[in-house]
């Protein structure tokens, strides 16, 4: 069987489950406990990515929108130049010009403001945006919250009809900010299968039973290098990776991640703290085989 090597190879990386789909078919799945929904962490941001982009396609927004009209209700009392060049692109590809990450998940349970947009725009803005690369959630935050705004709904109910239901995902917890805001950046939770539709969704350029749920401009242009990070890339939250895949990717190595050449995509949900073994293992063990 395709995992066999692989499964040997990780057994003790605390792996939770991992199912491949090759040419739209199951290939294999493991599982190493049940299938229950868990967190997937920053996975979640690839389904802001995508909310972004319907809302885009509905003329809610544009990528190229300034942040001080997109949130001009919550600017600081002195808008530095660099932020008032600060777009919603800087937001999608962590290239925002600030140098500090904030809202991450060890912080949140302790931040004392209630308004976290406009804690996040307070923040310094000390470079240029658009030529920084600094992994934080305050871009996939903003991003989520400007959807949700300009839909009049929450990032679940919006996400409902156009993403979450036509791939056969019933409606999901996630995370919420102290306004009652969906988190955009996190604290989704999902189990492997629904996890593995996104991949095959976008591995389909968006396309769903015959719906184009995504717009397949919008999926090519969040899935290649919008910026550069010392590894392969950064897309539009999503990462880019070895042999040209790119991928969904939360903490502990919650992945969906995509093989172009090979038609093909590996979901993997995990509480590893091994990463570097884990990808070692899933790009020797299991790629390969794809043909």
């Amino acid at each position: 069987m395709i995992l066999d090597s692989f499964i040997r190879r990780a057994e003790d990386l605390r792996l939770i489950t991992v199912m491949v789909t090759q040419h739209g078919k199951l290939l294999q799945k493991y599982n190493w406990d049940d299938d229950c929904r868990r967190n997937i962490y920053s996975a979640s941001k690839s389904f802001t990515s995508a909310a972004v982009g319907i809302a885009q396609r509905e003329g809610l927004l544009s990528i190229d929108e300034k942040l001080t009209e997109a949130f001009a209700e919550d600017l600081p009392d002195e808008v530095s130049e660099n932020l008032q060049m600060a777009t919603v692109r800087d937001l999608l590809t962590m290239q925002l010009g600030q140098r500090e990450p904030a809202l991450m998940g060890g912080e949140r349970p302790f931040i004392r403001e209630e308004d976290w947009v406009k804690m996040s725009l307070a923040m310094p803005f000390e470079d240029r945006p658009g030529t920084k690369f600094l992994y934080s959630n305050v871009g996939p935050y903003l991003a989520g919250v400007l959807v949700q705004r300009r839909a009049g709904c929450d990032l679940v109910s919006y996400l409902m009809p156009r993403l979450f239901a036509p791939l056969g995902i019933r409606r999901p917890m996630w995370e919420r900010d102290p306004q009652g805001m969906v988190f955009g950046a996190g604290g989704m939770f999902l189990n492997a299968p629904e996890l593995n539709r996104l991949g095959l969704l976008y591995l389909q350029d968006g396309v769903w039973e015959g719906r184009q749920l995504i717009p397949r401009e919008w999926v090519r242009e969040s899935t290649r290098k919008q910026a550069e990070n010392d590894e392969y890339g950064y897309g539009y939250l999503f990462w880019m990776g070895e042999g040209d895949s790119f991928r969904a990717d939360g903490k502990y190595c919650q992945y969906s991640i995509v093989l172009r050449r090979q038609e093909a995509v590996i979901t993997i949900l995990a509480e590893c703290r091994e990463q570097e073994k884990l990808d070692r293992a899933i790009f020797d063990e299991i790629v390969p085989k794809l043909g």
